[in-house]
């Protein structure tokens, strides 16, 4: 039985990343002949043209683009492979593409990295900050935090800690348009949505085995939640944000909750990484950190 022409495969992957068989090559700290032998060697074997040619252009044939993905996991995983070999051996060291939401990230993630890169001064920390939905295989992240209640996947994923729902709303909202006692009462009121939920215009409550779903309407919608804030404090409307964005209003007075007996009970904060079981050193030492942290965080409030 012949073994898969692994150097070819990997040379394809790198093709595709760079978009020429010369940007491959420099790449690879091999000359533009090799790559394009390896190319010639591979199509040979598959019986299929991977590229479409001309003396200008480089594209990928339908095949080739059937293909490109699967030779990128190859050759990401051989590198992984050789990157747990090794830092088996020495302090992780490299660099850590790591995504978060945009206020969790500022007010949790930052100060906790802060702690991490000193335990860790040889590894470096690419931090994404965005409430948008990331595609983390797509985009190249190691590891992501996410607040939500989360779909299957082929991702990895460690449920970290549960995340509290508040329904919220300022005391001058209420004095002027009533607090509503149950969550149908919610479609007479002004309410804010948060456009980055899985449903931003359901609302769905549980007490007991009574569950409840509304539509909010209202004055504003946002794919941020710290940006209701504004809207919030101002008495105009009502909306549902998690405990670390709300938790000082709430101590402070400045909002006040609602239908606390009513409560959205699958959020958390979740862990995610690209499938596959094998890690660098560096990812799995910021993993074991970020859970350790926001375990102890979320048990000591």
């Amino acid at each position: 039985m012949m073994l898969p022409d692994f150097e070819a495969w990997a040379i394809f992957a790198s093709v595709v990343e760079h978009r020429s068989f010369s940007g491959a090559a420099q790449a690879l700290g091999t000359s533009k002949a090799t790559v394009s032998k390896a190319i010639s060697r591979l199509e040979a074997r598959l019986g299929a043209t991977l590229f479409h040619r001309t003396s200008r252009r480089l594209t990928l044939t339908e095949s080739g683009r059937a293909l490109s993905e699967r030779a990128a996991r190859i050759l990401a995983e051989a590198r992984e492979a050789e990157e747990v070999a090794r830092d088996s051996n020495s302090t992780p060291t490299g660099r850590v593409r790591l995504a978060a939401p945009m206020n969790f990230g500022l007010t949790r993630v930052a100060p906790a990295l802060a702690d991490f890169l000193t335990l860790y001064p040889g590894i470096e920390v690419d931090l994404t900050l965005s409430d948008a939905p990331t595609d983390i295989v797509a985009e190249g992240i190691d590891v992501a935090l996410r607040v939500a209640e989360l779909p299957d996947s082929s991702l990895r994923v460690r449920r970290l800690a549960p995340v509290t729902l508040h329904l919220v709303a300022a005391p001058a909202y209420l004095e002027r348009h009533g607090r509503p006692e149950h969550p149908a009462d919610l479609a007479h009121h002004a309410c804010l949505a948060y456009t980055n939920a899985s449903r931003p215009f359901v609302w769905q409550f549980r007490r007991g085995n009574e569950e409840v779903a509304i539509r909010p309407a209202g004055p504003l919608c946002t794919d941020s939640g710290e940006a209701m804030l504004p809207a919030l404090r101002a008495g105009l409307g009502i909306t549902r944000l998690p405990d670390f964005i709300v938790d000082q209003d709430l101590a402070d007075g400045t909002l006040v909750e609602l239908l606390q007996d009513w409560r959205e009970t699958n959020m958390a904060l979740h862990l995610l990484t690209p499938p596959g079981t094998l890690r660098p050193a560096r990812v799995e030492v910021l993993i074991e950190f970020l859970a350790e942290r926001f375990r102890q965080l979320c048990a000591s409030r």
